[in-house]
C-alpha cells in the first residue's frame, strides 16, 4: 500500500486509545468486553471522518481493557479499508520480537499493508512480573529487543545473538511480507538516550508529549536528526502523541474532560506520588503552549499546526480516550477532529 509521504506541511492526523474503562451516559462502568467492542466502532468512525491512523495501546491492568491490541486491530482491519492501524504502544520490553513480527505480519496481510508498530517500554510495569521478567533488566531488555525487532521487521532471514533469548542463525520468519518492511516507530518520552537509540537503529521517532510545553521537545528532535546523520542513517519521520478532546467550545471541552481526567490522574497520582489533579492546571495545559490538545476545533487546530511546524512532525496523534469518558463523547470528539480540525490544520500549514 503506497501513498504520498506526509510532511510537516501536510501531517497525518491520527487517534489513539488504551481502551480505557468507560462509563455510560448514566455514569455506570462498562464491562471490559463492551469497551473492546466500542473501540472497534471508534476506529470505524475515525476512518469515516478521514483520519489517517488508529492506534491501540497495550496494558495489563484493570483500568484498561486491551491487553492484546493486535487482535482488536485485526477485527478493525476487516471493518475498515484505508486507515492505517497500529499499536500505541507495543510494550517491547516484555514481549518477544519474533512473536511481534509474526503477529504484525499477519495483521499486515489482513489489512493489505496498513500496519504500523510503535514499540516502546510503556509507562506501566505490570507486564514484567506477569511474564516472569526482572525489572532489573528493564534497560537491557528493551535495548536488545529493539535491536532484534529492527532486523526482523524487514521479513528477511535474520542472524542475531543476544543475552535474553536464543540466537537466530539465518532464520526465516513467517508469514512472509507481501510488500515493504513493517513500519516500526520507536516510542519515547523525554530521554535523549532513547532518541539516540532510535536513530542508531534507523527507525522513525514517536514522542509522547503528555506534560510541559511541546516546544521543549524541539531540542530532542534536533538531537535525533543529528544522530541519524552521525550513524549514517537516512532521514526519518517524527511523530508525536498528545492527550486531548475536541468539543464545540473550549469551555465545553474542559467541563466534559475534567471529572474523568481528575479521577484518572488522582488514581495514578496515588500510585506514583503525584499531587492531586487541579482543574486550573488542566485548563492551563489546554492553552496554546500547553501539552493538552483539548478545546474547540479552532483552538486545537491552531495548537496542532503550531506544534507540527515547530517540531517538524509528519504525524500528530491524539489519545481521545480519557479514563471513564463516555463512548458517545469520544465519538463526537473523533468526528470534530476529522471533519473540522484536520482540514483547518492543513489549511494553516499551507499558508
Amino acid at each position: 500500500m503506497t501513498s504520498v509521504a506526509p510532511t510537516p506541511e501536510t501531517p497525518e492526523i491520527g487517534v489513539e486509545t488504551f481502551g480505557d474503562i468507560t462509563e455510560d451516559l448514566q455514569g455506570r462502568s462498562l464491562s471490559h468486553a463492551q469497551v473492546i467492542r466500542n473501540v472497534i466502532v471508534e476506529g470505524q468512525r475515525a476512518e469515516q471522518v478521514g483520519l489517517d491512523f488508529f492506534g491501540i495501546g497495550e496494558h495489563h491492568r484493570d483500568d484498561y481493557s486491551v491487553s492484546a491490541p493486535e487482535i482488536v486491530l485485526a477485527a478493525l482491519a476487516q471493518a475498515t479499508e484505508k486507515i492505517r492501524l497500529g499499536t500505541a504502544v507495543t510494550v517491547l520490553s516484555s514481549d518477544d520480537p519474533v512473536r511481534v513480527y509474526e503477529r504484525f505480519a499477519t495483521l499486515d496481510a489482513i489489512s493489505h499493508g496498513r500496519t504500523e508498530i510503535i514499540a516502546g517500554r510503556g509507562s506501566f510495569i505490570e507486564s514484567f512480573p506477569l511474564f516472569g521478567l526482572n525489572l532489573d533488566d528493564y534497560e537491557s531488555l528493551f535495548e536488545e529487543k529493539l535491536e532484534l525487532l529492527a532486523k526482523v521487521r524487514t521479513g528477511l532471514p535474520v542472524t542475531w545473538a543476544g543475552e535474553h533469548r536464543t540466537a537466530l542463525e539465518d532464520q526465516q520468519l513467517y508469514p512472509l511480507l507481501e510488500q515493504d518492511p513493517i513500519t516500526t516507530w520507536v516510542g519515547v518520552g523525554g530521554s535523549p538516550q532513547s532518541v539516540i537509540r532510535a536513530a542508531r537503529h534507523g527507525l522513525p521517532l514517536f514522542m509522547a508529549i503528555i506534560g510541559g510545553q511541546p516546544a521543549a521537545f524541539e531540542q530532542l528532535v534536533q538531537l535525533y536528526h543529528r544522530a541519524l546523520k552521525q550513524f549514517g542513517q537516512p532521514t526519518q519521520r517524527v511523530g508525536a502523541h498528545f492527550h486531548g478532546l475536541v468539543a464545540p467550545t473550549d469551555k465545553e471541552a474542559l467541563e466534559l474532560l475534567w471529572p474523568h481526567y481528575q479521577r484518572t490522574m488522582n488514581r495514578l497520582g496515588a500510585e506514583r506520588g503525584w499531587p492531586p489533579a487541579s482543574k486550573m492546571r488542566l485548563e492551563a495545559s489546554m492553552g496554546l503552549d500547553g501539552s493538552m490538545m483539548a478545546g474547540s476545533p479552532q483552538a486545537v487546530a491552531t495548537k496542532m499546526a503550531k506544534v507540527a511546524k515547530t517540531l517538524g512532525l509528519s504525524r500528530v496523534d491524539i489519545k481521545y480516550s480519557a479514563g471513564s469518558l463516555p463512548h458517545e463523547t469520544m465519538l463526537d470528539s473523533i468526528e470534530l477532529l476529522g471533519r473540522e480540525v484536520k482540514p483547518l490544520v492543513h489549511e494553516m500549514l499551507a499558508k
